[in-house]
């Protein structure tokens, strides 16, 4: 009688491991997926995570100065989620879109301004409508010519000399071990460098300034922008 014998070779425990470290990433990610579905509660997720949003709240502040000249300017919120942020403006001053349908009814429902469901790369306004604009968190989902795409259009619906405040993932420190988990299950799959953050808003819009900071365990890059006439 013949005998066959079944051999294997074992995986290496290196390429084992770091399988399941992609496969729990990958779960964690769906997860994520499914708790963005749920507008309240990831909002409050990531208001724990980013502690409250402070440094975004007040970079708003400080470089859009929202609350000078109540009445006489108008503000766009590129890619406004929940529209988490709308309580930064005066509600008659305050615009939102995201082509997400789910954020922009909790939006309308639990905060003030006004909101609609539109495409960043096709915006239904009109040119020169908005004295300044708000991107956070946005173009590090978007390809280079998605995010080139709107940053045309932003400059298409933003009035000459606009001021445009973008604040983007960047990779964190190399000790930031919490944010540099996040970025394993960011549903952003663009985070960039400097360099090419700042190519993406060239030729449209000039930056006045950028620096960094960090809100809770996330780092951003912040670029304060000027539209190009």
């Amino acid at each position: 009688m013949i005998q066959l014998r079944l051999e294997y070779t074992r995986m290496p425990v290196a390429i084992e491991k770091t399988a399941h470290e992609a496969q729990q990433a990958m779960n964690l990610t769906t997860l994520l997926d499914r708790l963005s579905e749920m507008p309240r509660l990831w909002m409050a997720l990531r208001a724990i995570v980013e502690d409250g949003f402070r440094g975004e709240k007040e970079a708003i502040e400080r470089e859009l100065r929202p609350w000078d000249d109540v009445g006489q300017r108008q503000f766009l919120d590129f890619g406004c989620g929940t529209g988490g942020f709308a309580n930064c403006f005066p509600e008659n001053s305050y615009t939102g879109f995201d082509p997400a349908s789910h954020y922009i009814r909790y939006a309308g429902r639990n905060t003030r301004g006004r909101y609609t469901i539109m495409l960043g790369q096709s915006l239904g306004f009109i040119p020169q409508q908005f004295d300044a604009a708000l991107v956070l968190g946005v173009f590090h989902h978007l390809s280079t010519e998605l995010g080139q795409a709107a940053a045309a259009e932003l400059h298409r619906v933003l009035k000459p000399g606009a001021t445009l405040l973008v604040m983007e993932d960047i990779d964190p420190a190399w000790w930031n071990l919490p944010g540099h988990m996040m970025h394993m299950i960011d549903r952003g799959k663009f985070i960039r460098s400097d360099s090419d953050y700042r190519a993406l808003f060239h030729p449209y819009f000039e930056i006045r300034r950028s620096y960094t900071m960090r809100s809770g365990i996330c780092d951003y890059g912040v670029y304060v922008l000027e539209r190009v006439a």
